[in-house]
This record gives C-alpha cells, sequence and structure tokens, in this order.
C-alpha cells in the first residue's frame, strides 16, 4: 500500500518462507537451542535434539520398511510424542503422513487407510485392535507398528531402537509439489477427502502463525487439540519452528488444564468454545495461577461475544477468535493478540501474504463490495494443493488459486472478516466436523428406516449437535434409543445422533435435495 494512512490498524506485512521441507522445523530448532525442551509428554521432557535423533531412528526404520518418497504412513495415535517422531521420520524419507483420529471404528479407519493407500501405520494397541478385523480389507498395508503392549508387527520403540540416530542424507523434495500431509476432511457430499499438503504448505503456515501471533522461544504452550487435527498440528510446528515448547495431553480435563498451565507457567493457551467455557465456569478455576498466559486464543468453530467476554473476564487472560480450515493448512485469519485491536465478532483480519475476496454465492466469480455478504475465497502460500484422488472436487474448491471457502460473510474497510453462515452443510460439534450424509448413511443400513435426514442443533456446550429426522417404513415403529445405538456403534464419537424426531417425509426439493433449512426449523 503507497498511502500509510491506508493501513488497517494491524497490518501484517509479508514475510519469507525457507524452500525447506517439513522437517526443516525441527532442524532449525535443534540448531538453534539443542538442549532446550521441546515437548512434554506425562513424565517424558524430550530437548530438540532428542527429537531430531529419534525421528532420525524413525526415518531409518522406516527406509528399511521400504518406504520412500511419496508413500503413505498412517498415524492412528493420540497426542504423544511417538506421533511428532513418526511425522518428523516419514518427512525425512519423503514420505507423507495420514493422520486419523484414534476414536475411528473399523469401517472409517479402513476407509481412509485404504483410500490413502498407507503402507505403514503406526497405532496403540487399541487402534491395532480396530484394524485388526479388517486387515483382510487393506490390501496396502503391510506393517502395523504400536507404541504400547499389543499385537503389532513390531513395537515402535524397538522398531527405532534397531536404526542409528545419526542423521540421514536430505530426500530429494520438491517442497511446492511432494506431499508432507494427508489429512482427511468430510465435503458436503459426506465422503472424507484427503486434502493434499505440501512442506510448502505447512512451512509456509507455521511460519505465518509465529509472526502473527508474536510467538518467541521465551514461549509455551498446552497442546490439548489433537495432533491428527489439523489445528492441533498448527500449534505444534508453530512452537517448534519458534523453538517454543510444548506440553501435550492426551485427553482434555479442565483440572489437569490448570494444573499444568500453573506447573509449567505456559504462556500460550489454544483452544476450542467449548473447553473455554467448561474452564470459565470451573468452581475451582480461582484457585490456580494463571498468570503466565499472554493469551487465549478460540478456534475450529465460532466463538460467541458473550463466551468470549466471561472467558477473559474469569481468568483474567486476553481470549480471541481466530479462523482457518485443513485446506488451508489450516490459519487464515486471527484477531491481533492485542485487546484493543480484537473485533469480537470477527475472525480477524487475513494472515501475512493471504488474499482475500467476498464473492457472489451463485457463481463465485463476482466480487462483492466492502460489508455485502458472499462467499469467502483466500489465496496464499498455505492454500493445499488439492484433494486426493478427487479431481472433480478439486476442480470446485481451487479456481484460478483461489480456494473457495463455501463459508459465507463480508469483510469491513479494514479487512477484518465477519463469517455469517456455511454454504457447506457440516455440523461443527465441538470443533469436530461432522457430515450429515455419513450418518443418513447408517440410518437408511437400518431394515425399519424408509427415509432420513441429519441436521444441526445449537448446543450450549457443543455448539452443534447432530439431530435426525427419521421416516419408519410403514407400519412398523421404531425404538429412538435402539436406532441411535445402531449407528453411533458404527461412527466416533463426536459423530453420535444424540436426538431423533419421527416424521411422515423428509421434506425435499423437485431434484430430490433434502430441504434442510425446513429440519432445522424442527430443532
Amino acid at each position: 500500500m503507497s498511502d500509510s494512512a491506508n493501513l488497517p490498524p494491524y497490518f501484517r506485512p509479508p514475510l519469507e518462507y525457507p524452500d525447506y521441507a517439513f522437517h526443516g522445523l525441527l532442524k532449525t530448532a535443534c540448531a538453534r537451542r539443542p538442549d532446550a525442551v521441546a515437548l512434554v509428554d506425562g513424565e517424558v521432557r524430550m530437548s530438540f535434539r532428542e527429537l531430531d535423533a529419534l525421528s532420525n531412528a524413525c526415518a531409518r526404520a522406516m527406509l528399511a520398511a521400504g518406504v520412500g518418497i511419496g508413500d503413505r504412513v498412517g498415524l492412528f495415535l493420540p497426542n504423544s510424542a511417538e506421533f511428532e517422531i513418526a511425522a518428523f521420520g516419514a518427512s525425512k524419507t519423503g514420505a507423507v503422513f495420514t493422520p486419523m483420529n484414534p476414536a475411528y471404528k473399523e469401517a472409517e479407519a479402513a476407509y481412509q487407510l485404504n483410500d490413502s493407500g498407507a503402507r505403514i501405520l503406526i497405532t496403540t494397541a487399541e487402534g491395532a485392535a480396530v484394524v485388526r478385523e479388517v486387515r483382510k480389507e487393506l490390501p496396502t498395508l503391510e506393517t502395523v507398528i504400536v507404541t504400547d503392549e499389543g499385537a503389532g508387527d513390531a513395537r515402535f520403540a524397538d522398531w527405532i531402537g534397531a536404526h542409528s540416530a545419526e542423521n540421514l542424507p536430505e530426500p530429494e523434495i520438491d517442497t511446492a509439489e511432494d506431499l508432507i500431509a494427508l489429512p482427511y476432511s468430510s465435503g458436503t457430499t459426506g465422503i472424507p477427502k484427503g486434502v493434499m499438503l505440501t512442506h510448502r504448505n505447512l512451512v509456509s503456515n507455521y511460519h505465518q502463525c509465529v509472526a502473527n501471533h508474536h510467538i518467541t522461544d521465551r514461549d509455551s504452550g498446552l497442546l490439548f487439540l489433537p495432533l491428527y487435527h489439523i489445528y492441533g498440528a498448527l500449534i505444534m510446528g508453530a512452537l517448534i519452528l519458534a523453538g517454543a515448547t510444548h506440553v501435550l495431553m492426551k485427553r482434555f480435563t479442565v483440572p489437569d488444564a490448570l494444573r499444568l498451565v500453573e506447573e509449567h507457567k505456559l504462556t500460550l493457551f489454544y483452544g476450542v468454545p467449548p473447553a473455554l467455557l467448561a474452564i470459565a465456569h470451573h468452581e475451582n478455576l480461582g484457585d490456580y495461577d494463571l498468570s503466565s498466559l499472554r493469551y487465549i486464543m478460540s478456534g475450529a468453530a465460532p466463538l460467541p461475544p458473550e463466551v468470549r467476554r466471561v472467558v477473559q473476564e474469569k481468568t483474567g487472560v486476553l481470549t480471541f477468535m481466530g479462523y482457518g480450515l485443513t485446506e488451508a493448512s489450516p490459519l487464515t485469519h486471527m484477531n491481533p493478540p492485542v485487546e484493543e485491536f480484537i473485533r469480537e465478532e470477527s475472525v480477524g483480519p487475513p494472515i501475512s501474504d493471504q488474499e482475500q475476496k467476498i464473492v457472489d454465492v451463485e457463481t463465485g466469480t463476482t466480487e462483492l463490495p466492502v460489508g455485502e455478504a458472499g462467499e469467502l475465497i483466500i489465496k496464499g502460500p498455505h492454500i493445499m494443493k488439492g484433494y486426493w484422488n478427487a479431481p472433480e472436487a478439486t476442480a470446485e474448491a481451487l479456481r484460478d488459486g483461489w480456494l473457495h471457502t463455501g463459508d459465507i460473510g463480508r469483510v469491513d474497510e479494514q479487512g477484518y472478516v465477519y463469517l455469517m453462515d456455511r454454504k457447506k452443510e457440516m455440523i461443527k460439534y465441538k470443533g469436530f466436523a461432522v457430515a450429515p450424509a455419513e450418518l443418513e448413511a447408517c440410518l437408511h443400513l437400518h431394515p425399519d428406516v424408509a427415509d432420513a435426514a441429519v441436521v444441526p442443533r445449537s448446543d450450549a456446550e457443543a455448539g452443534e449437535i447432530p439431530v435426525a429426522f427419521v421416516v419408519p417404513k410403514e407400519g412398523v415403529q421404531i425404538d429412538e434409543e435402539v436406532l441411535m445405538d445402531f449407528v453411533n456403534e458404527k461412527v466416533a464419537g463426536y459423530k453420535h445422533i444424540r436426538t431423533v424426531a419421527f416424521i411422515d417425509a423428509i421434506p425435499k426439493s423437485g431434484s430430490g435435495k433434502i430441504l434442510r433449512r425446513l429440519l432445522k426449523e424442527k430443532t
């Protein structure tokens, strides 16, 4: 901008991005602060040097198993040091890690492993038991490594312990084209799609996060956000890039989170609205010292202004909202971590080096003026390469380099974005995306169901919950609890249907599309 008077109140300058692979984040931190604590996992305190060495050994184990550039490695793990060792190890071989929700049931795990073509799976004994039930349906899967005692082809510690921790030759990686991560995200069809993220995508976004969040090596953060979720992966990568410490939690509880903040004098807290609200209403909140925290950032779901206010008031810590999506690695917008520049109804201005437009919903080609509502589209170095084995979906989402987010919003004169609705039909349960079509497919498997539709209903704790509308077959009565159990045993816990309503017919358009708006009015 030529006129400084036109600069937004919190201008984010362009950045320089190094041309190194994903594991370059760790190498950089290790060179600067080799003996500083990189991560804390329970009783384990691991330095950057140790994390680098263990990921070297893991990379050698992968190479010995025949894994090389472009091969996929499944990470079916909770938050753990092993997840990070394996992710960086995969990068050092040129392989691609595909993170999986450890709550997956057999069909969900089999789908991602088959669709990604994973050759190796690193998981827990519990995860191995899930996969064992469908192993015959996984033709590409060659080896299952377990991180604890259990039935696998090898134990993780023994598997990597058999190999040298010395540095490896750098793989021949094209950072702009070669993939490093293949997380799965459900589209409006309900069929999960692999999101192709390159080394440059993730490295760029971590630099954007560190620069715009003002993260330094004096910081430390709590990481209860799951590492298999792109939000958790962002915070892990950003803190490692900064040379900062992160403390892992396998399962979030309010007392444990507060205790870890106080014990480690953490400075950064990243969460989702339900967790923040639970903290604000915790009866013993005043017993914990949170004075070390610089700010609390909320993402993955909208943060209502009243929730922001109560969290900030009860904790005494600056609280604000950010926004992103898997297809953008994921961070795209965030409020500045300065009270005077926070717009509590906004997700914030764009991060450095990201262009944005609001375009008409019908064609996505006409840019709309400031203040007018339309679809948000974005462009930048962090935008995905496309969807795995889904050229039509890729062409729909990526047009002339612009990612069409599917979110409806407006932008003000200072560049702050205000999201209003979702063009997509996803349900956001505690920050996790739930595809209505996936649950509808499960409902249709029940022999007494003639038709079904699933829509969101607002919920104070979860944000949204899935509600099923069901048409029973003629002359049949269906028990609500039995039907919910039928569906819920087939999907992860966060996808569970919470209530069922029986109706005579599902409202549909002339083309057969479910008129979800009419059903939402009945919730």
